[in-house]
């Protein structure tokens, strides 16, 4: 079920096509508030509502609100927003999630500092003053994660999984996105440092769900996930650095086992432990194997990321001109 309606556009973005993209699940409880809310914030735009494979009132409740209402029968927040972005046309996107847990009223000046600054990722990095609102496992979570990415991929982020971001068409449309679940944050700040998209962070207020609402994050299972795409990303877009490590760590043990039969050798003209010799050999092998695989995959990486920027660039900016100061 959808409404159609008219879109006015406020006269300080000229005809700027924004779009509010709510992924939900089982969001029956507060997605009439949120829906309202990004209304009163974005009179100009429009509101839709990625039901996931919901088994409550979500969807009913967010049409008689006033969005737009698509559908994902797969589960999954990566999947409802993989065919959101495929399927809508817009030229600003805010992504944000159904619970009522981010200050919508912050949307309207993150899509304006998008526009003047020609940004093409704005993240509402999350602050919090109740402890209901982030639980100790998520902020210990996130902290390490925020760390190994700007550990691994040289980007400043301090809130890499929140999942309150503004963004722009030419990022959304060249972004391949893989991850089923909530990996997909991850893969948005991968994909902003792959491409060096300008992008930037804005604090934005964080609160906890309404009475009767659960949180869809496993703590465990969905940080391993995270975990292992994070690490997949390495492997994949900065292979030099994992095979160098493993190769480094392959030539310590080499030396371990070899250096000592070595040097015996040069003392006394005999080598008493062949096995050992073997093992060495072998592994020294496997080290040099693993290194040229490094080079040679470093070199691929690079040129599928060059790709990536050429088709992000193929993409026409949103321009500044479309942003007029007065708001009258």
């Amino acid at each position: 079920m959808t409404h159609d309606h008219t879109i006015t556009h406020d006269r300080s973005w000229g005809d700027l096509r924004v779009a509010v993209i709510l992924p939900c699940r089982n969001e029956a409880i507060a997605i009439g508030g949120v829906v309202q809310s990004f209304q009163a914030a974005l009179p100009s735009a429009r509101i839709y509502v990625i039901d996931n494979a919901s088994t409550d009132d979500t969807a009913s409740i967010a049409a008689d609100a006033g969005a737009e209402v698509r559908y994902e029968p797969r589960p999954g927040k990566g999947n409802a927003v993989r065919r959101a972005f495929a399927d809508i046309d817009a030229d600003v996107y805010i992504m944000a999630d159904g619970d009522g847990t981010y200050d919508a009223a912050r949307s309207r000046e993150m899509v304006d500092q998008l526009v003047r600054d020609s940004l093409d990722m704005i993240v509402g990095v999350r602050v919090h003053d109740e402890g209901a609102a982030y639980r100790p496992g998520h902020v210990l979570g996130n902290r390490m994660f925020n760390f190994l990415f700007r550990t691994f991929f040289f980007e400043p982020y301090t809130d890499i999984l929140s999942g309150y971001r503004v963004l722009s068409r030419r990022f959304v449309k060249s972004f391949p996105l893989a991850a089923a679940g909530f990996e997909i944050e991850l893969e948005m700040a991968a994909h902003a440092a792959l491409i060096r998209a300008p992008s930037a962070e804005v604090k934005t207020a964080y609160a906890a769900r309404p009475p009767g609402g659960e949180s869809k994050l496993r703590t465990l299972k969905d940080g391993t996930m995270i975990l292992r795409r994070m690490f997949r990303f390495l492997r994949l877009h900065k292979p030099r650095l994992v095979y160098g490590v493993i190769g480094a760590i392959g030539m310590a043990s080499v030396a371990a086992l070899g250096v000592p039969i070595v040097l015996e050798y040069l003392q006394t003209g005999l080598v008493p432990r062949f096995p050992t010799l073997i093992v060495a050999s072998a592994l020294m092998v496997v080290v040099v194997q693993l290194l040229v695989a490094g080079i040679i995959l470093d070199a691929q990486a690079q040129y599928f990321a060059e790709t990536k920027r050429l088709a992000y660039l193929r993409i026409p900016a949103v321009s500044p001109s479309s942003f007029k100061e007065d708001r009258a």
